[in-house]
């Protein structure tokens, strides 16, 4: 099938909000959570003269669990953002495979097609730039439905022409097919995402582990700023990094250099 389910764009922008709004929100919490660690240790000491035993276990297996997941998550993110860019590449291809094999047709029903095919690779080109306007996106991805039903159709007219040889349509047809079929593909690699549990346990987990390690810092009577500022940014970023990777159209590391591919196939088509 080549029609684009429309777009809700509800997780992806729950990510974003999780990406941009809340990073600082998380580095000021680790740091509270790092304050109230600290207490809950004085507190302890005041009472008991001495430290929990058991707490460095405690910390080696939250920290074990966060490291484990910010690793699967990042390698993930990762993954998939190269994955969407090479799409684009392979629907440049599909694309120009396609335009090449319309030569099989003739030549008076090339023109037409010509035309809607380079309409159509600018409008592919373009499809997910402003993704945050998820309307002005569902409105694209529907003029490309409308696009590829034309050329299905003009195509189809075209090869039936006395003067087509018979194995235009065994190779015009296939390269179609996959044309349309990868616009589909792209969408659901764009809507491939881990659940938002996850972002919401990396985030627990690293208040927690400013917790603990507020509770250990208890025993100095000297609070160490630059252990808790780096932890708390580092901790933020790691996860806003993670974040904006899964956001290749949103956030800071973005794809859209990869799409000069098609602006150049559609340049070449003039």
């Amino acid at each position: 099938g080549f029609r684009c389910p429309h777009p809700n764009g509800g997780l992806c922008m729950d990510l974003l909000q999780i990406g941009s709004g809340t990073t600082l929100g998380l580095f000021l919490g680790m740091l509270l959570f790092l304050e109230v660690g600290r207490r809950i240790g004085l507190l302890h000491l005041a009472r008991e003269g001495g430290l929990a035993r058991g707490v460095s276990t405690a910390e080696g297996a939250v920290f074990g669990l966060l490291g484990l997941l910010i690793a699967f998550t990042f390698s993930g993110a990762a993954g998939r953002f190269e994955d969407r860019r090479h799409l684009i590449t392979e629907e440049a291809n599909a694309i120009g495979t396609a335009s090449l094999r319309l030569d099989l047709l003739p030549a008076t029903s090339q023109a037409e097609l010509r035309t809607l095919f380079y309409e159509y690779t600018g409008l592919r080109a373009t499809v997910y730039h402003g993704a945050n306007n998820m309307a002005a996106v569902q409105q694209k991805l529907a003029k490309g439905v409308e696009l590829q039903n034309q050329i299905w159709q003009k195509t189809l007219l075209a090869a039936r022409a006395a003067d087509v040889p018979a194995h235009a349509m065994m190779l015009l047809v296939p390269a179609l097919n996959q044309m349309i079929d990868i616009t589909t593909t792209r969408w659901m690699v764009t809507q491939n995402h881990p659940p938002l549990v996850v972002f919401l346990l990396l985030a627990f987990l690293s208040l927690m582990g400013a917790l603990l390690i507020g509770y250990e810092m208890s025993e100095n009577p000297h609070r160490s700023w630059l252990h808790c500022v780096a932890y708390a940014c580092i901790m933020s970023l790691c996860i806003y990094v993670i974040v904006d990777l899964e956001l290749p159209r949103l956030g800071l590391f973005t794809i859209t250099d990869a799409d000069q591919v098609l602006l150049d196939l559609q340049a070449s088509m003039r």
